[in-house]
């Protein structure tokens, strides 16, 4: 395992996500029964996927691959929605989730942050939380408008939602750092070439996540802002 091993498949994820997530932004057009079930019908598989990709013993490339079209489609009807409510913010929530992860990434390395077995358990613990508060609000939302009002685009969202977005984008990059450290750990120890896959795979769920809080805080803030 190198770090040119890490770069490269990390940079083949993101663009193939960034692909197919652009045809999806453009094959869905304006119809919004499409954009919808599109993107809740991929959130969903995409959120078994990585369960299934993360706990493997050795994470396939054909899994991560899959992971990549399949948020793909995803981000592609995810963005069309805002997209067509707030012009222009998704090339906002783009630039700024990669400038979050630059400015996580030279904290990690110019402050010599130390992943420290408790840090990860903590960081571990509080994602999985914040991810089933998420996924309840989605199954919420099927029966009560504004599910559990943790979640929502931009009109209508009260401060529970702000601060829900809030701490997913401070979650998020928390798991950065976890996994900017498990990729250099790993390039130290002299992991298999394989586990790059797995690097590739954790920064690549983690970015996907920070977009689409950045995207909602973006969309919260043109809402106060009118």
């Amino acid at each position: 395992m190198t770090f040119d091993d890490v770069v490269g498949k990390t940079g083949l994820v993101l663009l193939l996500i960034a692909a197919v997530g652009a045809l999806t932004f453009i094959g869905v057009g304006d119809n919004i029964a499409l954009i919808g079930g599109a993107a809740i019908l991929s959130s969903l598989v995409g959120f078994v996927t990585v369960l299934i990709v993360s706990t493997r013993a050795k994470v396939p490339a054909a899994g991560v691959i899959a992971y990549s079209v399949i948020e793909g489609v995803f981000l592609g009807a995810f963005s069309k929605l805002f997209e067509m409510l707030y012009q222009g913010i998704v090339v906002q929530a783009v630039v700024g989730t990669f400038c979050a992860a630059g400015v996580t990434l030279a904290a990690y390395k110019f402050f010599n942050i130390r992943v420290t077995p408790k840090f990860r358990k903590i960081v571990f613990i509080s994602t999985i939380g914040f991810a089933a508060a998420m996924l309840l609000n989605l199954l919420a939302s099927f029966v009560i408008p504004g599910g559990l009002g943790l979640a929502t685009i931009g009109h209508g969202a009260g401060w529970i939602a702000v601060l829900a977005s809030g701490l997913g984008v401070v979650l998020a990059a928390m798991n950065l750092v976890v996994d900017f450290d498990y990729a250099e750990q790993g390039v130290r120890n002299r992991a298999p070439a394989s586990e790059s896959w797995r690097a590739a795979f954790g920064i690549a769920v983690t970015m996907v996540w920070l977009y689409t809080e950045i995207l909602r805080i973006l969309s919260y803030v043109r809402e106060f802002s009118n």
